[in-house]
């Protein structure tokens, strides 16, 4: 059969893109070098953080999988930065390794209109000329698969090369074959490809820990989820925690693992810089570039000498499994001085590694050869997520294996592409700056890129991209009803309150029976709710407010209230910006033609291909009077042609 959809590899971005399509009636075909592998989690057992958690919370807002699977399967969960405002905070959690890849493998062997095949990917070409044209998809044994569009999904595969030490040997990780004939076969295509690199630590036997001499980091005391579904996913079918993993203060409302936090020390240091030489990383033995935001240890040391020392956090990768992650300590030291290197620290001192720690080299394809939907301007019908496009992380991949599974349905379904502005989300800032921006290391998202992140909060997700995952039909009526309730909701009890007027001399005493200062005057309550020591709680305990408001509703309404005003202030300034953001440049522009843009501009331009003039505004070495320049000329084809 031709199948609508194959996708090319089972990791994060693979299976958002799988079901997705699947979900929106398309035949699809997941095609993986390792069923067994499914949704592996080859470095962090962890899901979320900042600006990680965001684009979590925005899959699950729009029907991905990777919300309710962390739910399903965490070991430990926390909300991360709470001292600060509500734009930066997000969740974290430390998911069950193995039952992570297993609960997502049972979601996608358990979707109608997916298929999944265990194949290792070495050709593509496309078949046949114009509406006809077809993907052909061969693997390493002569078999091939059709598809009228594809998703690459390759993670580090793509002529991986493991390194550690004076070693290397071919790997897309470490005990996993490597793709090769899949980057040739890109080549012959025509695509560009380049050389990145990422790594991973040592993991460590929990049974030689001294966790008597670490600091222990508990899970949250109430009750936390990323999925916005209102029944949230059971866990699964857990054993015990394993009991050499010391539980103190944990809460009672699941069962939680903590993490344990060590530091490095001199001698720690002592012993990575007298081994420098050894380190491929310092020794010309890596050629490619490494993420800047998730250094190797060494690197750490010997960018930061009078840095007295470095924290590392134990992570448990499981219920029952003694293997503890060594978040931190990324390294491709040689095994000896990894070993020498982690002893230093005093609760490891006794200590075994199960695993060494590893760079990893493989190819991608820069990312200004695809467009905001994720399809390859070169080869349409073959859309890339995930490292292929240049980053690192399992959420960044999850988000562009959804946006890549979505726009290849609507393609087949023959339908507009979804692409989503900066302004509606992480999602959308992501795929933006990989399209217009030259990348010289692995893109890794931060809460910093997003120049509206106070709309783009991770509470409001659900509003923010439910109505859009209803249309697509990734989210069903009852779910996007209770949004449009809590919508509703929201707005009508923040009208409440600012109708409700509190009488400071009725309220003196309980202010201070609170241990609050008295009000002054009267206010509305609203604006009562606006002052930063004021919760909806102490609105709710002076008796004005609604008792019927769930948690998450009356947390949406303290925020509107407190931050109303800068939030009315970036809805302003993306509005004003939408006339450049949304005017689109035809695809038949030649910028070497375009009289008055400066060369630099030109080079950019024709590099990048940008869709929209907001598009090219961000384009480094693209100033705002190219953007005029253009402005101008578009104005003046648009009436040449009217």
């Amino acid at each position: 059969m031709i199948y609508d959809v194959i996708v090319v590899g089972a990791g994060h971005a693979g299976c958002e893109a799988s079901l997705a399509s699947a979900r929106m009636g398309c035949q699809t075909l997941l095609l993986t070098m390792n069923l067994d592998t499914t949704a592996l989690m080859p470095c962090n057992p962890s899901i979320g953080g900042p600006a990680k958690g965001h684009l979590v919370r925005e899959i699950d807002a729009l029907g991905g999988e990777m919300g309710r699977n962390t739910d399903k399967t965490f070991i430990q969960i926390r909300m991360l930065n709470t001292g600060k405002g509500p734009a930066v905070q997000a969740l974290r959690a430390q998911a069950d390794k193995k039952l992570y890849g297993l609960a997502m493998k049972h979601s996608l062997e358990r979707q109608p209109n997916l298929h999944m095949k265990q194949a290792l990917v070495e050709g593509l070409e496309p078949v046949g000329d114009g509406a006809d044209r077809i993907l052909k998809i061969t693997t390493s044994t002569g078999w091939t698969y059709e598809g009228k569009t594809v998703v690459l999904t390759t993670g580090t595969s793509l002529a991986g090369r493991v390194i550690v030490g004076e070693k290397s040997f071919a790997a897309g990780r470490a005990g996993e074959f490597a793709a090769y004939g899949l980057s040739q076969s890109l080549r012959q295509q025509g695509f560009e490809l380049g050389r990145l690199k990422t790594g991973t630590p040592p993991r460590l036997d929990a049974k030689t820990i001294d966790f008597s001499k670490t600091v222990v980091q508990p899970g949250s005391p109430t009750p936390l989820y990323f999925s916005f579904d209102s029944l949230h996913p059971d866990p699964m079918s857990f054993p015990r925690p394993n009991p050499v993993y010391p539980l103190n203060g944990q809460p009672s409302w699941r069962d939680q693992i903590p993490c344990y936090l060590v530091s490095t020390n001199q001698k720690t240091h002592e012993i990575i810089r007298a081994n420098i030489h050894r380190a491929p990383l310092f020794n010309g033995s890596i050629q490619g570039i490494g993420p800047r935001t998730c250094p190797s240890i060494e690197d750490k040391i010997m960018k930061f000498p009078n840095k007295a020392a470095h924290p590392l956090f134990l992570e448990p990768e499981g219920w029952e499994t003694g293997e503890v992650y060594l978040q931190g300590g990324n390294t491709s030291l040689p095994e000896d001085v990894q070993l020498a290197m982690i002893r230093s620290i005093p609760a490891l001192e006794k200590v075994e590694m199960v695993r060494f720690g590893y760079a990893i080299e493989y190819d991608y394809m820069p990312s200004s050869q695809i467009l905001s939907t994720l399809e390859t301007k070169r080869l349409p019908g073959l859309f890339l997520a995930g490292q292929i496009n240049g980053t690192t992380g399992y959420e960044e991949a999850a988000g562009q294996g959804l946006i890549a599974g979505i726009n290849a349905a609507l393609k087949v379904k023959g339908k507009p592409p979804l692409i989503l502005r900066r302004d509606q989300g992480y999602i959308g800032v992501m795929i933006d700056d990989l399209v217009t921006k030259y990348l010289t290391e692995p893109y890794r998202l931060l809460t910093s890129r997003a120049e509206h992140r106070l709309l783009l909060r991770q509470d409001n997700a659900d509003l923010r991209l439910t109505p859009i995952g209803y249309q697509l039909g990734l989210i069903d009526e009852a779910r996007y009803r209770a949004v449009e309730v809590k919508r509703n909701v929201v707005a009508d009890e923040i009208k409440r309150l600012s109708k409700t007027c509190l009488v400071a001399d009725r309220l003196a005493d309980p202010m201070e029976s609170f241990g609050l200062p008295p009000m002054g005057h009267n206010v509305s309550a609203l604006e009562f709710l606006r002052r930063p020591e004021i919760t909806y709680q102490i609105i709710a305990r002076l008796g004005y407010g609604n008792p019927e408001l769930i948690p998450e509703c009356a947390e949406q309404v303290e925020i509107e209230a407190k931050y109303q005003g800068y939030i009315e202030r970036q809805q302003a300034v993306v509005q004003k910006m939408h006339r450049i953001e949304d005017r689109r440049i035809p695809d038949w522009l030649e910028y070497a033609q375009v009289g008055g843009l400066r060369f630099e501009a030109r080079q950019k331009l024709t590099r990048f291909r940008p869709q929209t003039l907001g598009q090219a505004s961000r384009i480094d070495g693209v100033t705002p009077a190219d953007i005029f320049v253009l402005m101008v000329n578009l104005e003046r084809a648009k009436s040449q042609i009217g």
